[in-house]
């Protein structure tokens, strides 16, 4: 029987209380365990810059389980102000273009596509959302306690690519928008340059920072989108002649639009952590249900209207040649002049709240990738990781609509394998308990499952979904005839196999 929400708020706040001066004494393995108290203890050996950093309001904390006495945000509509911020941006517009111009649908069609599976991708990932307030951790932390200490590397791996592909994505459309208000005169290279530097001031600060960045950044990217459809919009309804969709495509790009939403089951949480533990898990649902779902939708079929009309505008396609969808944007707000370029920088700017959370997530997932970088501040990393992606970036963008393309679909597969995994576990054999996740276990390799059923379920499914693909450079058998079913596939069976193989795991180590 599932417990209560305030009776696993109870027993988790007092396993913190008990565990909280023992995370260290947790780990036999000195070689993997990195204990908090090594970290508070080493407060005073810190270097000046980083003291005054974390005076300044630079988050110092790291991927350790937060202390119950810091979670203490009341203020659980952070999540839809978040949400609905990141997600409000040129990121979900060039992702719905490709339904109609790469798919070749409709704008009735690659709309209902993207209404449905939306709306059913966003339920498994607004429900992990919910674990973080409840358990204090990070959500690759919360992997653990199904995958291990050491077979989280393939998803860690997995997680830090994704997200970091997004990353690449909002930056060149950002790029993108800058050369084209600038007539070409600044190239995409140096306008992604300019787009990532300036997301990566967001993501150092950290926790806080972008919690209230978010709070706010909405309100003139909403202006802007509104001022753009105002002044392009009569166009929008020269839409492309298309053909009855096939069932194929139909799925196809439904695996792309699930290839959107899925991923963010890889981060939820880490936005979460400092919610107090007493927020209604189903306020932390909706919040974070309703703050992904309202922008996707709008911006995704925003999207493929803009995409659908694009052949049959002159000016539209020839904008689109040079600068692709910033130049599109671009052309659309001419109208409006000098005000309109101001707007293009504006909406070029929305990318920067998206890229600033990604950026903190991969940051995160660098420090458990590498557990003796613990004691490297995170803010280190998002330095890191914007030095590696400006020049990735400038290379995707070469082909910048088949590099979309493949990413989406791809990172779907592996996705709704762990989503459907990490839900099994909870629900089925953590049975809804939130103080099942011990924090003082979330460093102990023998505390943790081995994750081999973990791993294995997720592999295996891999049988049915590698002949179920439908990319650009490969297409299975199964796919020929029914087009893209892979993440589906990839959710149902690892699901399934994820229960008789952790059933086993745990009669063989004795423990959950």
């Amino acid at each position: 029987m599932v417990a209560s929400p305030n009776e696993n708020s109870s027993r988790l706040s007092h396993d913190i209380e008990k565990h909280a001066d023992s995370t260290s004494s947790a780990a036999p393995d000195a070689e993997i365990s990195s204990s908090t108290s090594a970290i508070d203890a080493s407060e005073k050996s810190k270097p000046l810059w980083l003291r005054i950093l974390a005076k300044g309001g630079v988050e110092e904390g790291s991927i350790a389980p937060v202390p119950l006495a810091e979670r203490k945000d009341t203020h659980v509509y952070h999540l839809f102000t978040m949400w609905f911020s990141g997600l409000l941006c040129l990121l979900p517009i060039v992702t719905g273009m490709v339904g109609t111009l790469s798919y070749g649908l409709s704008l009735r069609d690659a709309s209902l596509v993207i209404i449905f599976f939306t709306l059913i991708t966003t339920i498994p990932v607004a429900y992990m959302g919910t674990l973080g307030p409840k358990t204090g951790l990070r959500q690759m932390i919360q992997a653990r306690y199904a995958f291990g200490l050491f077979a989280i590397t393939v998803i860690l791996l997995l997680n830090a690519a994704s997200v970091a592909g997004f990353t690449v994505i909002a930056a060149i459309v950002g790029g993108q928008c800058l050369s084209a208000v600038s007539n070409s005169n600044l190239s995409w290279d140096v306008g992604i340059a300019i787009t990532l530097v300036i997301s990566l001031v967001l993501s150092f600060t950290g926790y806080k920072m972008l919690h209230f960045y978010e709070k706010w950044s909405w309100i003139p990217i909403l202006i802007s989108i509104i001022i753009t459809v105002g002044c392009g919009g009569s166009k929008l309804k020269l839409q492309a002649e298309t053909a009855p969709p096939e069932g194929q495509t139909i799925l196809s790009f439904g695996c792309l639009v699930a290839g959107f939403v899925i991923p963010f089951a890889g981060i939820v949480s880490d936005f979460a952590v400092y919610i107090t533990p007493d927020a209604p898990r189903r306020k932390t649902f909706g919040y974070v249900y309703v703050g992904m779902v309202v922008p996707s939708i709008l911006l995704l079929v925003l999207g493929a209207a803009i995409g659908g009309a694009v052949p049959n505008v002159p000016s539209w396609s020839a904008a689109y040649e040079v600068n692709s969808v910033g130049g599109v944007l671009a052309e659309m707000l001419t109208p409006a002049k000098g005000f309109g370029k101001f707007i293009v920088v504006l909406l070029a700017l929305s990318v920067v709240g998206n890229i600033s959370l990604s950026m903190y997530s991969i940051s995160l997932n660098i420090q458990m990738l590498f557990p003796w970088l613990l004691k490297v501040p995170r803010a280190v990393f998002t330095v890191i990781t914007t030095a590696i992606i400006i020049p990735v970036s400038m290379k995707a963008a070469n082909s910048f609509f088949n590099s979309l393309e493949n990413f989406l679909g791809v990172i779907s597969y592996w996705s709704a394998a762990f989503v459907a995994i990490m839900m099994v576990e909870f629900l089925v054999f953590r049975k809804g308990d939130y103080a099942s996740y011990d924090p003082a276990n979330w460093n102990n390799r023998k505390k943790l499952p081995s994750g081999i059923a973990a791993l294995g379920a997720g592999l295996c499914s891999f049988a049915l979904v590698i002949p179920s693909m439908a990319q650009i450079w490969y297409t299975g058998p199964i796919a020929l005839k029914t087009g893209d079913i892979g993440f589906e596939f990839a959710f149902i069976i690892s699901g399934i196999l994820y229960v008789p193989f952790r059933m086993l795991e745990i009669k063989i180590q004795g423990r959950l």
